[in-house]
């Protein structure tokens, strides 16, 4: 039997509720999905500032309602609830994966010989590591807000009265795991940092994702941008739309819009509208092309909680 995981619940409490008030850990062995359990609990009027972590989920959901599944102690699974009230919701999940990108992998090791792994962010919401090894797919991020105002009484933590409640759920791969059956190779925390474990990873990711969400709430994602450009797997790349349009990536606007050239000019790509993959043989700029995965490692698409 497996000993049990050792997680750092209080100290990522005691870094958090200055932040946050009212903010609570919870760890459960078991749960049909981080995210669905939170967004349950603010339709139910349970609207305090929560973060969620699972060992286990049988019904994990990432982009388009796909399934992510993992075993016990082979990945990260955690959602984060707050009220939150930006004046612009745009480009949301890409500041989370940079927040999430820099507390895994502060410093991008330099291009060159050896190529180590590199933590990347495919939009609008893939974690991704690039090197020698090539493209592969760490984690994935699904934001949601639930479908009304959060109460006055929680609201008042916010900026102003029309706050929501709010959700970010991340999923990372902690331990390698077979590609059988994958549409893209898996990468994981080993690869960034051999010994890197699920605990230690989330009192790295979660006190700088709830600054990252305040500071998010009065600027909005434009001063992200350039941190973003950082780590942009696509740029550059030749990629192909959903619609079917084929064009080639430059990056993204202040509001989080892909920015794609096509035969028909630029145009801004918002994630509600259309996905993108790359394409086989794309140009190369940072990072080794490939075909995109649909799950953090697995068929689905974008990691889901």
């Amino acid at each position: 039997m497996n000993a049990p995981i050792r997680w750092p619940a209080e100290a990522v409490w005691e870094a958090v509720s200055p932040l946050l008030p009212g903010f609570t850990v919870e760890v459960l062995p078991t749960i049909d999905s981080t995210n669905t359990e939170l967004m349950r609990r603010a339709r139910a009027g349970q609207c305090e500032p929560t973060l969620l972590v699972a060992e286990q989920q049988t019904a994990g959901r990432g982009r388009l309602g796909r399934v992510w599944q993992s075993d016990v102690g082979a990945s990260l699974m955690m959602s984060l609830g707050l009220p939150l009230a930006p004046k612009d919701w745009s480009g949301l999940s890409l500041a989370v994966g940079v927040s999430v990108a820099e507390s895994l992998q502060p410093v991008l090791p330099p291009l060159g010989a050896g190529q180590p792994a590199r933590v990347g962010l495919k939009w609008p919401n893939d974690l991704w590591l690039g090197g020698a090894a090539g493209d592969r797919k760490l984690g994935g991020i699904l934001v949601e807000t639930a479908s009304f105002v959060a109460p006055q009484a929680v609201a008042s933590q916010a900026s102003t009265s029309t706050a929501r409640y709010v959700v970010v759920g991340i999923g990372i791969n902690v331990l390698p795991r077979s590609p059988e059956g994958m549409s893209m190779p898996p990468g994981s925390l080993q690869d960034v940092e051999p010994g890197l474990d699920a605990p230690t990873a989330l009192l790295r990711i979660v006190p700088p994702l709830a600054a990252m969400l305040q500071a998010f709430e009065g600027y909005g994602f434009a001063p992200m941008q350039p941190r973003f450009a950082a780590r942009d797997v696509l740029q550059g790349r030749a990629v192909t739309l959903s619609d079917g349009h084929t064009g080639t990536a430059h990056g993204v606007g202040d509001d989080g819009a892909l920015l794609v050239h096509t035969a028909g000019g630029m145009q801004a790509i918002t994630s509600s509208e259309i996905s993108v993959r790359p394409v086989l043989a794309a140009p190369l700029s940072r990072f080794a092309p490939s075909p995109e995965g649909d799950a953090t490692g697995g068929p689905a698409k974008p990691a889901p909680r």
